[in-house]
């Protein structure tokens, strides 16, 4: 027994009974406090589920969480004290106690400090003894020197407060699970404003926040609760030009230049063989154009023209059975009239020597459409001199519209601006010139659907490309050198719901590759915080045998890639959810610090059971009646799983997610006016954005 713990026997409650690395059964003393221990220094509660005990060993104390208080009955008090057992012959009680190993507890210069792990256990017959209040802070108390966030007490520690390490709380991802009303929403609230504030105090003078969150926040929860606390900027759909935006209000953009090729597949419904390769050449040949000078009236013509050119350059390096034409199969016949036709139509907006260029380019598929004139419903076939002979036109005209090279610059995923319009007209050219109008009638139809819905457009939408150019959009959302700290608030309650997967995948995925590019370009990691609110909505579980693209699938793929990889980036997941059995397991399982508020279902719960890392014994069993504002926190933030009060926050600093008062409404105690009329006309003009 080590000196540091000379006190033991004034302490000592009991006896280890049995001991395996799950379970420590004690045999209380017949004189151990029933109800409340005063040999402590100060008088606490003794026994108590989930309370703390020691078990002195040559290392310090190994702590263990009280698990199960029973009573056994046996013949013979078993006391050292009470020697003439033959006097009274009558069954006596005694009083046992199970409990979890979690730690040990060390004594060094004079201060006690946890180390997790059990590496020695304790042999039958050791003394078990309860701690005293010194010990016990020590136990709820994070010794740790970055430890310096505060977010509640210990009701079974005589109200010692708790205190988490940020490093370790939002350097690795962190999932806060409660029922609605259980107090979840409070909690994330809670920990951006804690963890600020207590950053804000340690500040030198004269130095600015460098911190970064950025919440999704589908229900408005949160667009009000941070001001005065950091640099805030909320995004939410503007519903109409007359709306007055805050002074921290903007509207949020999600271009539609953004989207790489799998997001424009899951929203247009598009198929495997026949959509999705003509949408992948679309993307690169447009954003290819992107780049260009958009005044410059060549670059339509030109990227027509290399499109045209590489489809010549397929059938050619295909070989002479790709261009012989027979009925039912698209040949070079019907390209050709296609390409002529696009050609043509752009004649009437240039002049000069560009338009001598396209006309030559037309006469030379005229010319090789006499030599091969249709028959009926297909053309006769062709051969390699026919492909030639076009295309020694279409290269002699590199002169005037520059090198035609396909596959120049970003490909179909880069996020490289470009306009609907262009997209579209680029979209049913090439449509035409595959002849695959027929195939594409629905796909065109979603597609125009989608980015003509005025609802839409103002999300999605950007007229040039100095409207919101990619480095202020990051700038924005995700922060700038200018910020006092920076809380972007992405409002996605009014997001209409045929976008609102692909939005949320969008934006996951461009913060994700921004911080690994930071790190690639600086060799530094820049440190953010992704808040997901309502969490299982967003990374909802997923059939992984089907190649189907859907919009929800990508966007929990978004949020997989970010909880397997975003820690090396700098960049941190925080999610709160309700239903924890609904979310993604690969995300669950990367997270190392849990918040469980209460959980009354029994799929979640057997989830969370299944999720934690620690061995708590029935601490987990507590779930199910856990009061409001009650939780337990376990994991990589903190030295042992504990039940924590969290700390109260001020009425305006907490989220809009209370419980509806409607006794007080019902019995006007509460004011509630009712104008629909208001409320539907605002609702009928947003089609009239």
């Amino acid at each position: 027994m080590n000196k540091e713990f000379e006190h033991i026997r004034n302490q000592t409650i009991g006896t280890v009974e049995s001991v395996s690395p799950r379970e420590i059964k004690v045999l209380l003393e017949a004189n151990a406090p029933q109800n409340t221990a005063i040999n402590t220094g100060i008088p606490q509660l003794f026994p108590r589920v989930n309370g703390f005990v020691l078990i002195p060993n040559e290392s310090g104390a190994l702590i263990g969480m009280i698990s199960w208080v029973g009573i056994e009955y046996f013949q013979y008090p078993k006391t050292k004290k009470f020697k003439d057992y033959d006097l009274i012959d009558l069954p006596f009680p005694l009083r046992k106690l199970s409990i979890s190993p979690l730690g040990i507890l060390k004594e060094e210069n004079r201060q006690f400090e946890i180390e997790r792990g059990v590496y020695s256990y304790p042999s039958v017959g050791d003394p078990v003894v309860i701690p005293n209040q010194e010990q016990l802070r020590a136990i709820v108390q994070n010794k740790d020197i970055n430890a310096k966030v505060k977010i509640g007490v210990s009701p079974m520690a005589a109200n010692a407060p708790v205190y988490i390490n940020p490093d370790r709380f939002f350097g690795r991802h962190t999932a806060v699970l409660g029922n609605t009303g259980s107090g979840k929403s409070c909690t994330v609230a809670g920990l951006l404003r804690w963890s600020l504030e207590e950053a804000k105090n340690e500040l030198e003078k004269g130095m600015k926040l460098n911190s970064r969150f950025i919440i999704l926040d589908p229900n408005d929860e949160y667009s009000d609760i941070f001001n005065g606390l950091s640099n805030v900027r909320c995004f939410q759909v503007k519903l109409n030009e007359a709306s007055e935006p805050h002074d921290h209000t903007f509207q949020l953009k999600v271009p539609s230049w953004m989207w790489n090729s799998y997001e424009w597949s899951s929203i247009a419904q598009a198929s495997s063989k026949t959509h999705r390769p003509l949408l992948r050449r679309v993307l690169r040949e447009i954003r290819f154009g992107g780049r260009l000078d958009e005044n410059d009236t060549l670059i339509k013509p030109r990227r027509f023209i290399v499109s045209i050119l590489v489809t010549l350059r397929n059938y050619e390096r295909q070989g002479i059975n790709a261009i012989a034409g027979f009925p039912g199969k698209q040949n070079l016949g019907e390209t050709l009239e296609s390409a002529k036709s696009s050609l043509s139509s752009f004649l009437e907006i240039i002049d000069g020597e560009p338009k001598e260029k396209i006309n030559t380019i037309i006469n030379a598929i005229e010319a090789v459409l006499r030599r091969r004139p249709r028959k009926g419903d297909y053309f006769p076939a062709f051969d390699l001199n026919d492909l030639q002979e076009i295309i020694t036109a279409i290269e002699a005209s590199q002169g005037v519209f520059g090198e035609l090279k396909s596959y120049q610059g970003p490909d179909e995923d880069s996020p490289v601006f470009f306009a609907n319009e262009d997209f579209i007209s680029h979209l049913e050219r090439l449509a035409q010139e595959n002849n695959a109008q027929q195939f594409m009638d629905f796909f065109m139809m979603r597609v125009k659907s989608i980015l003509t819905d005025l609802r839409i457009a103002s999300v999605i939408e950007t007229k040039t490309k100095d409207e919101i150019p990619l480095n202020r959009w990051l700038d924005e959302y995700i922060g700038n050198n200018e910020d006092d700290g920076s809380i972007s608030i992405i409002d996605l309650s009014l997001l209409p719901s045929e976008i609102l997967f692909v939005i949320v995948s969008v934006l996951t995925r461009i913060i994700f590759e921004a911080h690994q590019r930071y790190r690639r370009k600086n060799g530094k990691v820049l440190p953010t915080t992704l808040v997901v609110e309502e969490a299982h909505n967003f990374i909802k579980r997923y059939d992984s045998d089907t190649d189907e693209i859907t919009a929800n699938k990508l966007c929990c793929q978004s949020f997989e890639k970010i909880a397997k990889e975003g820690r090396k980036f700098g960049l941190g997941l925080l999610i709160s959810s309700q239903r924890p059995s609904e979310l993604s397991q690969t995300v669950l399982s990367q997270c190392n610090t849990f918040i469980l508020h209460r959980i009354v279902n029994d799929r979640d719960q057997e989830m969370v059971k299944k999720l934690v890392p620690d061995n708590l014994g029935s601490i987990l069993n507590e779930l199910p009646i856990l009061p409001t504002k009650k939780a337990i926190i376990l994991g990589w933030a903190a030295p042992i799983p504990l039940i924590v009060e969290m700390n109260t926050l001020e009425k305006k600093d907490c989220p809009r997610s209370k419980d509806p008062e409607f006794w007080d409404v019902w019995t006007g105690k509460e004011e509630r006016n009712i104008n629909w009329k208001d409320i539907s006309d605002e609702w009928q003009k947003e089609n009239n954005i």
